[in-house]
């Protein structure tokens, strides 16, 4: 039986529309974006309002797509004491960009985010964790254009992303670069899924709030946990056109997962990813925030 932790676990939320995810990208045009029922101002809202009433800060990893179309959205975070963070401009996986394509997708989310946010930043996770073994120049990339972490390689095997023998915890990449990869527990060999996100919405409760407070426990290290606004958005338009697999992974028990993630933030304890990582480069706590700590 694992003993309860004190750790402060990192709470990150991808923002991004129902209609941006890869597994969508066959069936939905960029073209069609602008044309398509946009939910994801509403959604962020309830999740503002969900963290509001537990005194939790979380960090915003947000397209510079959503950030042009929703500039209020993005300052009621930022007023709101949570990191502003960049998910890049248009949800183009990084695997599909050269050097000069990226560096241009990274500025562009950058400069809106910042423009807009009125505050640096610092982070960037890329979309579907599309850094890995074969592209790895990205972060070269991202500590030129004055990023100083990033959330992108997963240290999972996975048929769209991963790489599987990176390290599992925060770790310099480049100097002035860290690397912080979403949680797994390793067990059996092999690194498993521990950080949110689909495996979350499939795995029951207790498994998942065990396999996070094991890694709190054994490795002694905080987790960071993802989801997406459109997650717990069960009422979101269906994409009819999209292969069983696909329609499997973005809908399986999207009506049961606003209620799963409010016992998640109850039971452990969050923050934001630069107080837990680069609290030297953070904005210190206001009194109100220390005494709910």
């Amino acid at each position: 039986m694992l003993m309860p932790t004190r750790h402060v676990n990192a709470l990150t939320i991808d923002v991004e529309e129902y209609f941006q995810v890869s597994a969508f990208a066959p069936y939905i045009a960029r073209t069609e974006w602008d044309q398509r029922e946009c939910r994801v101002e509403r959604n962020v809202d309830r999740i503002l309002a969900l963290l509001a009433e537990r005194g939790i800060h979380a960090t915003f990893f947000t397209l510079g797509w959503v950030a042009e179309r929703y500039p209020a959205l993005i300052r009621r975070i930022v007023a709101q004491g949570h990191e502003l963070a960049s998910h890049g401009y248009g949800h183009q996986r990084v695997t599909d960009l050269d050097p000069a394509g990226f560096r241009e997708d990274v500025t562009r989310a950058k400069q809106l985010l910042e423009d807009i946010g009125g505050e640096r930043v610092i982070g960037y996770r890329a979309p579907s964790f599309s850094i890995g073994e074969r592209n790895l120049w990205a972060l070269d990339v991202l500590l030129e254009t004055g990023h100083r972490y990033s959330s992108s390689i997963y240290p999972v095997k996975h048929d769209h992303y991963g790489m599987p023998d990176a390290p599992r915890f925060a770790h310099p990449v480049r100097d002035g670069l860290l690397e912080v990869p979403p949680t797994t527990l390793r067990m059996f060999n092999r690194n498993l899924p521990s950080s949110g996100g689909g495996y979350f919405r499939l795995f029951p409760y207790a498994l998942s709030r065990w396999m996070i407070e094991a890694v709190n426990a054994r490795d002694g290290e905080p987790a960071i946990f993802y989801f997406h606004p459109w997650e717990i958005d069960p009422e979101q338009p269906r994409v009819a056109a999209a292969d069983l697999k696909s329609k499997f992974r973005h809908y399986v028990n999207l009506d049961r997962n606003e209620a799963k993630l409010r016992r998640l933030l109850d039971d452990l304890r969050w923050d934001r990813m630069d107080r837990i990582f680069l609290p030297d480069l953070a904005p210190a706590k206001t009194r109100d925030e220390v005494a709910l700590a």
